[in-house]
């Protein structure tokens, strides 16, 4: 097979590190943070109890601290990632719960304090599409212009019954709107979305690709569902034993959807790394280079490659 256009290694789908060394020439990496922001589907604004699969810390395991201060958290990841890449630059990445969802001169607050660090290009900030108010909008759209700003969009699906059992509080409508909102303004957007939600098919999963590839996003994020101790799904899943993905159903479902994105779409994740100790199914989610490389493997084994699909 033709080498695949937006590669720079064997990957046969368009990584993001392919992507960040394509367009600033250097390293570049994303420290998670912290802000203490919630969510309104857990404060009550549009209902309570957050998604049914989100832990304790907002689908932020690996953000910081929220007690400590942004500026410890960023250190504290920065000293790590400096001892492999010392002449890296960074991105502040707002990982935790909705990090918009607060008063503008809050946000500003937080958002520009990181921008001030040294080496900090550039903010990923994750967020709900019925979180961005419109004069946070045009104060995004400011930021856009001086620093690389990409607004992350949590989706999951687009089936709209698997939404309201998860508890997402927001339509597709509502996405929707926000997708234009944002591309309006010149805006970047990555979409999370989950494989394995409950009683989900494949060909559910596959429509909400398909969905996705119609709209102008430039990036993607593609988890496997992780069942968390201590959560609404956990005890959804004790009562309900409902269907979990192996493995290999898995890599099936993600090398499809991978065929029907566009060649440019970045894919800036396409498994899970939950945390062991917290961890109830499934269990092979903890070796997520396993799975990558078995990912890998079956697109060399299909001679497929990202876009595929999408070809007359």
């Amino acid at each position: 097979m033709k080498e695949f256009t937006y590669s720079n290694s064997n990957k046969r789908y368009h990584t993001l590190d392919y992507y960040y060394k394509n367009k600033f020439h250097q390293k570049v990496f994303k420290v998670s943070l912290n802000a203490g922001f919630t969510c309104p589907n857990i404060d009550g604004k549009v209902g309570v109890g957050g998604c049914i699969y989100c832990s304790k810390t907002g689908s932020g395991e690996f953000a910081g601290n929220k007690e400590d201060t942004l500026e410890k958290q960023f250190e504290t990841v920065k000293d790590m990632m400096l001892k492999k890449w010392p002449d890296a630059k960074y991105i502040g990445y707002f990982q935790a719960r909705t990090n918009t969802y607060a008063p503008l001169e809050v946000l500003k607050e937080k958002y520009e304090k990181v921008l001030q660090f040294d080496n900090v290009i550039g903010l990923n900030i994750a967020t709900r599409p019925d979180s961005i108010t419109e004069e946070c909008l045009d104060y995004l759209e400011e930021l856009n212009k001086k620093t690389y700003l990409t607004i992350e969009l949590g989706l999951q699906t687009i089936k709209e019954e698997t939404s309201k059992l998860i508890n997402r509080c927001h339509d597709l409508k509502c996405f929707e709107d926000m997708v234009k909102k944002l591309r309006e303004r010149n805006i970047d957007i990555v979409v999370h979305i989950i494989n394995g939600l409950p009683y989900e098919t494949k060909e559910d999963m596959l429509n909400t690709v398909k969905y996705l590839n119609q709209l102008d996003i430039q990036g993607i994020k593609i988890h496997m569902l992780s069942i968390i101790k201590d959560t609404p799904l956990e005890i959804m899943y004790q009562q309900q034993k409902f269907k979990v993905l192996s493995k290999e159903e898995y890599i099936d479902i993600v090398v499809d959807q991978l065929e029907y994105l566009r060649p440019e779409i970045v894919i800036h994740r396409i498994t899970g790394d939950p945390k062991l100790d917290e961890l109830v199914e499934p269990d092979w989610l903890v070796k997520k280079f396993c799975v990558l490389n078995d990912i890998d493997k079956e697109m060399v084994k299909r001679n497929t490659y990202q876009g595929k699909r999408l070809k007359k």
